[in-house]
């Protein structure tokens, strides 16, 4: 029967590629063509063992930031390169509401076995938005994501210990140097104890210059955090 109304759900709602729109013969995710499948640039190794940034040749190693210690986070991963197609799958999720693209997400990490990157959690915090901001876009994405790419550890999701409690400037606006300053003061924890000791999931869309997750990975380590991983969708290399 499912297969019955899977057809007939194509044949009324035909699925769209969500990197080029092309008109695909299923719904069934992930949901891109070949041609957008095979452009998708998958993040692996050689990495930095710690913040995940890729390197174009030779082994795994640390990266300068991370033998500097300048990362309050224990590890962090992305499952992308932020670039066409997987770029137009988190701008349709997050300023259009297409929430096609977490199944397509989750798909793609159970092909590659991206989930074995991660520590079993006893949290999982996504990244949250100003009570502001929220209202105009109407959810978190970070949120959606949590939800989607994680449903087997759905239960562990907290959506109200880490608060945002001013508005700041998009940090895609701004600078390295200004979006660390952006961030600054910004995060709290509205009930510590509920981290202190525990293994912490931190997830967000896209990790450019890592300061959204290193603030929030700071305020989390203050209050008593063991263990801290970091999950976006994507990575960008542009700063």
């Amino acid at each position: 029967m499912s297969s019955v109304f899977e057809a007939v759900q194509d044949l009324l709602f035909p699925p769209l590629c969500l990197g080029c729109a092309r008109r695909l013969d299923s719904s069934r995710p992930p949901l891109l063509c070949p041609d957008c499948d095979a452009a998708l640039a998958f993040i692996r190794s050689p990495f930095c063992p710690c913040c995940g940034i890729p390197f174009a040749s030779g082994a795994d190693h640390l990266c300068g930031g991370c033998l500097a210690g300048n990362h309050a986070f224990d590890l962090a991963r992305a499952l992308l390169l932020y670039r066409p197609p997987a770029s137009a799958l988190i701008l349709s999720l997050k300023f259009r509401g297409n929430l096609s693209g977490i199944a397509t997400a989750r798909a793609l990490m159970v092909r590659t076995g991206f989930l074995a990157a991660f520590a079993e959690p006893d949290i999982i915090l996504p990244v949250p938005l100003h009570a502001g901001r929220l209202r105009e876009r109407g959810f978190n994405q970070a949120l959606v994501i949590a939800k989607g790419c994680f449903p087997e550890w759905r239960k562990k999701i907290a959506a109200d210990i880490l608060r945002r409690h001013r508005p700041t400037t998009p940090q895609s606006l701004l600078s390295g140097t200004a979006r660390r300053g952006n961030l600054r003061n910004v995060f709290s924890l509205a009930d510590p104890g509920r981290v202190a000791g525990a293994k912490v999931l931190l997830v967000d869309d896209v990790h450019t210059t890592g300061s959204t997750v290193n603030e929030c990975s700071r305020i989390l380590r203050k209050g008593g955090a063991e263990r801290i991983e970091v999950f976006t969708l994507a990575r960008s290399l542009a700063l």
